[in-house]
């Protein structure tokens, strides 16, 4: 079987991106979605992305993503912002995009572009937080940490830091990505406040492991970080490949980039 992909990233977040019509509905879509992202031994991403561009009433487009480890997450921030860069490549776009995803129809407002790459400010939705979730002790395998749990669309639970990075970062994000709270597994972000306006970010995305950004996980760090008292409207939030501006008003908005890299075939076995 030959997938056609055209390959993007946000901010250092990088997915592989197919037209709905170029897979056989009847494929395995989580197998192929392993085979593809595989660093080795495939075309390598955080995630692969089906984009459906017909046009519907409410909508512009439709995509659905599958993480690394074939996983179906609700949403990607950078993900449907590459999802929009390639649409705009193609002509499918307008200064307003409205793309349909596990978590929503969310809109998209092209800020400015040059060559092949997009800057796009995305709506995220009102992020949400129980009372007893902002301050929450969770129970790991070292003794209790403090973090914030939030959902945007999809679960994010947030370890602010004082100490960056954190000491054994990765191995506690995996722990915590599967622990028992989450049925579903979490998105797990590590935060250093700079000041009230700057917060800097690792990433330990579920069903992918460490990233280098995270849309969805700027947005819970940023929403943590000002539901902590420790930040405020509105947020840049550092990344390990760019910066990424946050602000949270009659909703929640971020700002960032999309660049297409290349394009090309895998030959799935």
């Amino acid at each position: 079987m030959v997938i056609p992909f055209i390959k993007a990233h946000g901010a250092g977040n990088d997915f592989l991106l197919t037209f709905v019509a170029d897979v056989d509905a009847a494929a395995d879509l989580p197998a192929i979605a392993r085979a593809i992202c595989e660093r080795h031994t495939g075309m390598g991403g955080d995630g692969w992305m089906l984009v459906d561009p017909t046009r519907a009433a409410d909508r512009d487009a439709t995509i659905r993503l599958f993480n690394a480890d074939g996983s179906e997450p609700e949403l990607s921030g950078n993900g449907t912002r590459c999802a929009a860069a390639l649409l705009a490549s193609r002509g499918h776009a307008r200064t307003m995009m409205r793309i349909a995803t596990g978590a929503g129809v969310k809109e998209l407002r092209v800020i400015d572009h040059e060559k092949q790459t997009w800057r796009f400010e995305m709506n995220m939705g009102q992020p949400h937080a129980a009372p007893e979730h902002i301050r929450y002790m969770l129970p790991l395998c070292a003794g209790a940490l403090e973090v914030t749990i939030v959902d945007v669309g999809n679960p994010q639970c947030v370890v602010l830091s004082k100490q960056f990075p954190p000491p054994e970062w990765r191995a506690t994000g995996a722990e915590i990505e599967r622990h028992a709270l989450f049925p579903k597994r979490t998105n797990v972000s590590f935060v250093h406040v700079r000041d009230e306006h700057t917060i800097e970010v690792l990433f330990f995305e579920r069903g992918v492991g460490e990233t280098l950004s995270s849309g969805t996980g700027s947005t819970g760090a940023a929403a943590a970080a000002i539901l902590r008292g420790l930040a405020k409207n509105p947020v840049r939030v550092i990344t390990g490949a760019g910066d990424l501006d946050f602000r949270w008003t009659d909703s929640a908005y971020l700002t960032g980039p999309a660049q297409i890299v290349g394009s090309g075939e895998f030959f799935l076995d």
